[in-house]
């Protein structure tokens, strides 16, 4: 079977099974891998029909209801889910906050290279700043105790800034202030490096600390809590 087949197989799921968009591109991804990778024949043209991607309405979390939700987590997930809240921040924006992004004096956050690989400066709410102080205490002893660790190389840096600073990575300022529980080696350059904390962490938080029937049923419907917050 050629480009003819292939493209007619992806049709018919288009068109005859009415898969969605995600189960489509599945498909096209595993073929163009086989013919890729192990028959070593590229598939060159493919004229398909694309599934077409519907349109769903966002949910959105009323003001009650989002202190609602951010009043059932504990610990890190609640300042987390707070950030998200009160600073207009993205799950990942969040993940990936370092020390050094936190202005306590202007009372700001600095995303770096959010939405569109843009930076930009963001509020943030004076009581949300004990909590990450402490946060931030919470971190650099963290990082005390990896130091102690053989061959620890600090935390994980863009590659360019890792050659630009070599030593950055191992300071208070770089850390994240959402790390994860332990270093773990890095799959390009073979380090023990420090990381932040996966998105699931905080979902799994919301998953299993929300026990309101309203909030639960709102949630069900979207496909990843504060993804898009």
């Amino acid at each position: 079977m050629g480009e003819r087949e292939i493209a007619a197989f992806l049709t018919n799921l288009a068109v005859v099974k009415e898969v969605s968009s995600s189960t489509q591109n599945q498909a096209l991804n595993a073929l163009v891998f086989l013919y890729k990778k192990v028959l070593k024949t590229p598939l060159d043209d493919l004229a398909f029909s694309y599934s077409r991607i519907g349109r769903r309405i966002p949910v959105v979390f009323s003001r009650e209801e989002a202190h609602r939700v951010i009043s059932f987590l504990l610990g890190e997930p609640r300042l987390m889910g707070s950030i998200l809240y009160g600073s207009g921040l993205r799950l990942n924006e969040c993940l990936q906050l370092r020390v050094k992004d936190i202005d306590f004096n202007l009372s700001e956050i600095i995303v770096r290279a959010g939405k569109g690989d843009n930076d930009r400066r963001t509020i943030l709410p004076d009581l949300l700043i004990p909590n990450l102080r402490r946060q931030i205490e919470k971190t650099r002893l963290h990082l005390e105790e990896n130091m102690q660790i053989k061959g620890f190389a600090g935390a994980s840096m863009p590659e360019a800034l890792k050659r630009k600073y070599p030593n950055a990575a191992k300071e208070l300022a770089w850390q994240y202030i959402f790390p994860s529980r332990k270093p773990v080696i890095d799959d390009r350059s073979g380090e023990l490096i420090q990381h932040h904390r996966h998105e699931s962490y905080l979902q799994k938080a919301v998953r299993s600390g929300i026990r309101s029937p309203p909030i639960c049923l709102r949630m069900v419907m979207t496909s990843a809590p504060f993804r898009s917050c």
